[in-house]
């Protein structure tokens, strides 16, 4: 009996031992941890930083943009002029010649801005970071449902995007028809090249592919995380707001993504198999004259197939920024959130809309007017969830005992701005007023009213409130209030003035701000240069978040 006492301890020894160089030989090493993680926290960071960096080149492409359109063929300032450095010098002799913007940079940066800015900065950062980090503690989760994947997510994306902004560096520069690359342009822009068959207009369609296939996984890793992995007792009606609006998000990227990445998959098949998905017959260009391609196609396919994901895609946008500032107004107010059903209700409704109003962008392809009756009812109804959603979260304000940390500013900040960019969207639901406004800067200020003064105030919101819990240090308040006052006049500075530009007629795609135009224009191109003293005074206004933000995680 003694032999077997001495046994068992001997064996309890030895597994206690081994339970020690079991934990010391799986200890994670740098590379595990920080790089190659499967944890959803570090996960959520890879993509928030990532995220951050995407904005800010995408950021830097507009301001180049912005001095091309105040300043029509003056050379860049030297201030300016480093950021095309940034893709060599024989980018810059071929693209700006004697430093001035030339039509074609000005066509790739334009491209490339809003590629970047949308799927490449926005989306990582305000869906993949917050959902990654916050959503499986808020439900309960120890990890999202499939780690693995969720890595692979992640590099799947940042590959993509390298992928894309390496485009730059090839012989035709990177793509040139607009980031939403409309046929037939995007087929013939850069078909007379040297490098036929791998032009930026290609690598932008392989990247987007790349991208797509990212937010799909993600997508089935958020909707199965949130079913299977709620806490016991966490039924639908507890979860979190936050967590709704992210579990919409994800059923919305898995329903729209698929038409586009088919979409983008039959473009290039145009480009590089010569097909004609997307080109019609007897389609003709100053510089080859009639295409020798088989011809059948229709132009009008691929904007069906682009709108189908890219209207859902403007709520993929907006969301986060609602669940956002939707957790830290309760916090502040220390009341909870007002109108918690209707808001979730709001919510399904806005995600069940937003896939029967695409066609709104599409109101000159010659639709007919039963067909436009139908998308401009469904565009005005659409407006209904969405103020529904503004007016809970400004009534959570009432009555609560509210406090003003930098959080609390930005989110504050988002209820007007999102209005004004809500509001100004109504007109354009209506065909009658869309064929003037149509590719003006009028809807360039709509939209940037909602995506810059409005989600990026509220991700800005996020990463102040949420900083603490990834790094254990707060942010300094004293630049976080210098970073949030003068971004919001700037923003406002920028983006307001367009509204007048758009209404007066002025295009949006225009290299030199319509120059041409200036003898019968002349009241309001002078706006260019308020426009781009704002884009400029909002690049200088990111500075002490910046500083913030790397100083506080030693510091804060």
């Amino acid at each position: 009996m003694a032999a077997t006492a001495e046994q068992s301890h001997t064996h309890d020894a030895h597994g206690h031992d081994h339970g020690h160089d079991h934990h010391d030989h799986h200890d994670p090493g740098f590379l595990k941890k920080y790089v190659f993680s499967t944890d959803h926290k570090m996960i959520g960071v890879q993509y928030g930083v990532s995220g951050l960096v995407f904005l800010a080149f995408g950021f830097m492409l507009m301001l180049v943009m912005r001095w091309s359109i105040a300043h029509p063929g003056e050379p860049l300032p030297g201030g300016l002029s480093w950021i095309l450095q940034l893709f060599g010098d024989d980018f810059v002799t071929r693209w700006a010649p004697d430093g001035k913007v030339s039509g074609s940079l000005y066509n790739m940066f334009g491209a490339m801005h809003g590629t970047i800015m949308v799927f490449f900065g926005v989306v990582p950062l305000g869906f993949a970071a917050f959902v990654n980090f916050v959503m499986p503690l808020q439900i309960g989760a120890p990890d999202m449902a499939f780690p693995r994947l969720n890595m692979w997510s992640y590099w799947l994306f940042f590959i993509s995007g390298v992928f894309m902004t390496a485009s730059f560096l090839l012989p035709t520069g990177a793509a040139q028809a607009g980031w939403t690359n409309y046929s037939p342009l995007a087929a013939v822009v850069q078909r007379n090249t040297d490098a036929r068959f791998w032009t930026g207009q290609t690598q932008w369609l392989f990247a987007m592919v790349f991208n797509i296939s990212a937010s799909l996984l993600g997508s089935v890793n958020v909707l199965t995380t949130v079913i299977n992995l709620r806490a016991k007792g966490l039924t639908w009606m507890r979860l979190p707001f936050f967590t709704w609006a992210m579990f919409v998000i994800a059923f919305l990227l898995l329903l729209a993504f698929p038409p586009l990445e088919v979409a983008a998959l039959m473009q290039l098949s145009d480009q590089v198999f010569q097909s004609s998905f997307f080109l019609p017959t007897g389609l003709w260009t100053s510089e080859s004259g009639i295409l020798n391609v088989s011809g059948g196609g229709h132009p009008v396919l691929f904007q069906h197939l682009f709108w189908f994901l890219a209207h859902p895609e403007v709520y993929v946008l907006l969301l986060p920024g609602i669940a956002i500032v939707a957790e830290i107004i309760p916090c502040n107010t220390r009341k909870p959130l007002w109108g918690y059903k209707s808001m979730v209700y709001a919510v399904l409704t806005l995600a069940f809309l937003s896939f029967i109003v695409w066609a709104h962008h599409m109101y000159l392809t010659g639709m007919g007017t039963v067909v436009a009756t139908f998308f401009q009812f469904t565009t005005v109804m659409i407006s209904v969830p969405s103020v529904i959603l503004l007016t809970c979260l400004m009534i959570s304000l009432w009555g609560g005992s509210i406090r003003f940390p930098v959080p609390m500013l930005f989110a504050t900040a988002f209820l007007p701005m999102f209005g004004i960019g809500g509001l100004t969207g109504l007109p354009l639901a209506f065909s009658f007023i869309d064929l003037y406004l149509h590719d003006t800067y009028y809807v360039i200020a709509h939209f940037h009213y909602i995506v810059a003064p409005g989600v990026i105030f509220a991700l800005f919101a996020g990463i102040y409130h949420w900083y603490p819990k990834v790094t254990g240090r707060m942010m300094g308040t004293v630049l976080g209030h210098l970073h949030f006052w003068p971004s919001l006049i700037m923003m406002n500075v920028l983006f307001a003035p367009m509204f007048i530009q758009g209404m007066a007629g002025f295009h949006r795609r225009w290299y030199d701000g319509g120059k041409v135009f200036e003898i019968t224009a002349h009241k309001y191109f002078y706006l260019n240069e308020i426009i781009s003293w704002g884009a400029w005074g909002l690049g200088l206004a990111q500075i002490p978040f910046i500083v913030n933000f790397f100083l506080s995680i030693k510091g804060g």
